[in-house]
């Protein structure tokens, strides 16, 4: 079977700057992936070529085993700008349905899928307002519910939650899980945090290349040819420094890195001592260290910069 998205050599130039540096990945239908990348590392150029929005300079994009742009990925291919703009003179389900005639609905077919993705999306009561009269986060909800039209493999989401109230994010982000089981969603932003709760893959991108493809989980990490190294992140509720020795001396652990103050990385060898998070909360309690969380592996923060930057 074809992989979902496979780029070869993919570089995209505008004038002298390249945005795109000879990119080569594969990516499987599956679970949601994040896109991450400080601004200018091309995220948005890459989305645009997966679209067919803009055309490469050289190298190749394939999904679903097509070139990106052919006829055939007519409709299996969703995506949201990061500013989507709509028609102010339309209604919401005008604007929705012309676009799934674009599709190759008919016309009733059209309104009916229109209403389908406005429903999906909580929107059904607005559907015959104009999008000026709706709040940005309503506008971003209209956005994803055209991108989900006509049920595609691949949904696109450039920043879907930048700028939304904790509601509307938790929305999106449910709406997102829910349907990854029908389609494979890349989703790129700036916030670790969330992408780290939605997605089980990472590509990073810095400066036009491939910085990374990896599981986010920062679990059995290999760090050199003997050594598997699992991790456990230590929140306490208050800084305190002294527990790291007592940290330090128990199995199998390899060292103990202090993010912050009240914040610790442990690395460990989970094959030495797979009950580890169990010895800790017994020196915790021992110690009378409150604590307010124990996470097994590192925060997708942690795996893409810390250590890197070692």
């Amino acid at each position: 079977m074809s992989a979902l998205i496979e780029c070869q050599a993919l570089t995209k130039a505008y004038g002298d700057k390249q945005a795109l540096k000879n990119i080569n990945f594969e990516l499987n239908a599956g679970q949601p992936i994040a896109l991450v990348g400080p601004n200018g590392a091309g995220k948005s150029t890459l989305f645009s070529i997966l679209s067919g929005y803009v055309a490469a300079t050289s190298g190749e994009a394939r999904i679903l085993g097509y070139p990106v742009g052919s006829k055939e990925l007519i409709g299996r291919i969703g995506a949201l700008p990061q500013d989507a703009l709509f028609d102010p003179n339309l209604t919401i389900l005008q604007q929705l349905s012309f676009l799934a005639r674009l599709q190759g609905f008919t016309r009733h077919g059209s309104i009916v899928e229109a209403e389908r993705t406005l429903d999906l999306m909580q929107l059904s009561s607005i559907k015959n307002e104009r999008i000026t009269a709706l709040s940005h986060g309503m506008k971003k909800r209209v956005a994803i519910a055209q991108a989900l039209m006509g049920e595609p493999d691949l949904v696109l989401l450039d920043e879907p939650t930048a700028g939304l109230d904790p509601e509307n994010a938790r929305n999106i982000r449910k709406t997102v899980t829910e349907l990854a089981g029908e389609v494979t969603f890349i989703v790129s932003s700036h916030n670790l945090a969330e992408l780290e709760r939605m997605c089980s893959q990472v590509l990073q991108l810095e400066q036009g290349e491939l910085k990374a493809l990896q599981a986010i989980s920062g679990v059995a990490r290999e760090s050199s040819a003997d050594k598997r190294v699992d991790y456990l992140t230590l929140r306490l509720m208050q800084k305190n420094l002294n527990v790291v020795e007592k940290i330090s001396g128990l199995n199998s652990i390899l060292k103990v890195d202090t993010k912050q103050e009240d914040e610790f990385i442990i690395h460990y060898d989970r094959e030495q001592n797979p009950i580890l998070d169990q010895d800790l909360l017994k020196l915790l309690a021992k110690e009378q260290v409150p604590y307010r969380q124990i996470t097994q592996g590192q925060s997708l923060e942690d795996q893409l910069f810390m250590t890197q930057s070692k």
